[in-house]
């Protein structure tokens, strides 16, 4: 066996969090259904869940759940909505004192169908949380976005990580100008909606995607040249989530797949989510790329167990107990100084 592969990026030992990261919050609606319904019919759900999700946000509590020091950037409005977004992720020991609460703005709400046999979902993303109320009351608030100006430089310099979603655009940008200009890492979850793609890239040292958006976003349909094509864009360190065959990562010379764990699959929300939270966690770590990888799979994988993206998310011992009963031995946690 050759010498195992590390992610040679630079990582301060004496910030005050572990990950900082800027991104969208919203409340999620969940529906498990026996099967997606046809059109012009009635179905009863099989269970209703509402949990806060949003990109960045689950990412965090899934590193707080392994006992990284998490802090949370972002916006909400001044609605039932965004409390509970804010006392979601307090409750997981996130800090919140740079989330914005603007009484202009709606929180976004997500309502989604999970089908029972297969775990695939539907969503309707970006609804906002409110209706206007009282005489006079003019239209919809829009949704929370958070402004450039609304993003201190002392926050996004507190961690060792920046982890962004690309959903706040000119905001996203200069959280990953600061922590580029302060030789903090970048990591991106981009999706199809992500705003300033070609800026972020840029600025990015980690972008890991989903397969699909990969072929839309390079116009490939292999793994390699996927890869290849992000590589160009700029990142140090890119990578595919292959849904149940896992996730394949390329640094430098090297390219990592390792294969996802079976599991139950009840609903598939969060996943890629949960899987860059503890992909940082290993990372920070400094676990070998391969392990980083399996664990971060494994981790994925046991969220899937559960309806909603945040309360399958495993603890530390549950991820590490999980992954031993496959017959593999995680690298060992370096101890907080």
């Amino acid at each position: 066996m050759g010498t195992p592969v590390t992610l040679d990026l630079p990582l301060r030992p004496d910030a005050r969090f572990d990950v900082v990261g800027l991104g969208v919050n919203v409340i999620n609606h969940l529906f498990l259904v026996s099967r997606f319904p046809e059109p012009d019919t009635k179905i009863d759900p099989l269970e209703v869940t509402q949990q806060g999700g949003g990109v960045v946000a689950t990412a965090l509590v899934a590193c707080a759940r392994l006992g990284l020091k998490a802090k949370y950037v972002g916006k909400v409005g001044a609605d039932d909505a965004g409390n509970l977004s804010r006392k979601s992720l307090e409750h997981e020991g996130i800090d919140v004192a740079n989330l914005v609460v603007d009484p202009r703005e709606s929180t976004r709400v997500t309502f989604g169908l999970i089908e029972q046999a297969s775990g695939r979902r539907t969503l309707i993303r970006g609804a906002p949380s409110r209706r206007p109320s009282g005489p006079g009351s003019a239209g919809i608030p829009p949704l929370a976005r958070l402004r450039p100006e609304e993003v201190p430089a002392a926050t996004v310099f507190s961690g060792r990580v920046l982890h962004l979603d690309g959903y706040e655009g000119p905001a996203t940008v200069r959280a990953a100008r600061l922590a580029r200009e302060d030789g903090i890492p970048v990591s991106l979850d981009a999706e199809d909606a992500t705003e300033c793609q070609e800026e972020l890239f840029a600025l990015t040292d980690i972008l890991i995607i989903a397969r699909a958006f990969g072929e839309r976003l390079t116009g490939c349909r292999q793994v390699p040249a996927i890869l290849e094509r992000l590589g160009r864009l700029g990142p140090r360190v890119v990578g595919l989530t292959l849904a149940a065959d896992g996730a394949v990562v390329h640094h430098r010379s090297t390219t990592v797949h390792v294969p996802g764990f079976k599991v139950d699959v009840v609903d598939t929300t969060g996943a890629g989510d949960v899987f860059h939270g503890a992909f940082l966690a290993g990372l920070l770590w400094g676990w070998p790329l391969e392990e980083i990888v399996r664990f971060a799979n494994a981790v994925a994988a046991l969220k899937c167990r559960t309806l909603g993206g945040r309360a399958g998310i495993p603890s530390l011992v549950e991820a590490r107990a999980f992954v031993q009963a496959t017959g593999v031995d995680l690298p060992l946690i370096p101890a907080r100084e």
